[in-house]
């Protein structure tokens, strides 16, 4: 990449191209990555400086930038390469979540505002640029997880509450705008992954654990799954063509790990795989359309040096 950088955002446009906005990095320039050529681009300069922020990708194809030490919100359109405002949240807001849901609006929920821990949720409108509250979740979170059910419904798990990690999860139902407990994680987690499987089910990995979990939607219940080679947060998961679940770097105990491992969900067993040519932390990991996994940027065992490296493992 052109500039190193660290809680960033990445996301795969409708051309196939990958987009890295924000993070701590050299400038508030977002770069575009072109898998066929392999080829680094600068592109459009977000309006204001963002880290752990929500990039989302929306049906018609621009890219909904929210959050951070702001209550603004920018779309990026791909056609023009350019950033423009759009309507503001009510609230700022970082380490939250964003979920594209069925109808094409945005879910936001939780964070933390100087120190204050959320529990508010908030609904971008992408036809009206409008954002509107909605119903709160149960407790404040931050660096927890949200993952879209196949029945629209958003499964929201994890995260730290006012210094205290939880153990619980929580489903949103968009059409009756209510949230709903669903049953206890077998362990708290911060900073982890959750991935959703092909039959539907949602592992989620890491989180200072090495122990894996699945959830089960039709019971709406929590089951262990194997456990990882290493415990981790701050890692990525990426769900390949082959069905398994790759997950990469990230911290154990202490330091940064570049180790890797692979999750087979028909036998629910953990194997290692190739390593990372580089330690990371809070980096990004994209699945391209040819197969392969593009990890970009963050942190080394140096910590506060930003990673201007990328890379790509091919299954």
């Amino acid at each position: 990449m052109h500039n190193g950088r660290w809680g960033h955002t990445a996301s795969i446009l409708k051309d196939g191209g990958v987009l890295i906005t924000g993070g701590l990095a050299e400038d508030e320039c977002a770069e575009l990555y072109d898998p066929p050529t392999g080829i680094w681009t600068i592109t459009g300069c977000t309006n204001e400086p963002r880290v752990y922020h929500t990039a989302s990708v929306l049906k018609n194809g621009k890219v909904l930038v929210s959050g951070s030490m702001t209550n603004t919100a920018e779309l990026y359109d791909p056609l023009i390469g350019t950033w423009t405002y759009t309507g503001q949240l009510h609230g700022i807001r970082w380490w939250h979540t964003a979920s594209v849901l069925a109808d094409g609006k945005v879910l936001v929920a939780g964070g933390i505002n100087a120190g204050d821990y959320l529990n508010s949720v908030e609904l971008y409108d992408p036809a009206t640029e409008i954002w509107t509250i909605v119903a709160r979740m149960s407790i404040p979170r931050i660096l927890h997880t949200a993952t879209v059910l196949r029945d629209g419904k958003v499964l929201v798990s994890g995260g730290e509450r006012s210094y205290s990690p939880a153990g619980s999860a929580e489903l949103y139902d968009p059409v009756r705008n209510i949230w709903t407990n669903t049953g206890g994680t077998n362990g708290t987690r911060i900073g982890h992954t959750a991935t959703m499987l092909p039959d539907g089910k949602v592992l989620t990995t890491g989180g200072y654990l090495d122990i894996a979990e699945l959830y089960d939607p039709s019971t709406k219940t929590w089951t262990m799954t194997g456990t990882m080679n290493s415990p981790r947060i701050s890692h990525v998961a990426s769900l390949l063509n082959n069905g398994k679940v790759l997950v990469a770097g990230g911290e154990p105990d202490a330091g940064v790990i570049n180790t890797a491992e692979l999750y087979d969900p028909s036998t629910r067993v953990w194997t290692t795989t190739g390593s990372m040519n580089h330690d990371r932390s809070w980096f990004t990991a994209s699945v391209l359309e040819d197969g392969k996994v593009l990890v970009a940027g963050g942190l080394n065992n140096g910590y506060f040096s930003n990673m201007e490296t990328a890379e790509l493992y091919d299954p």
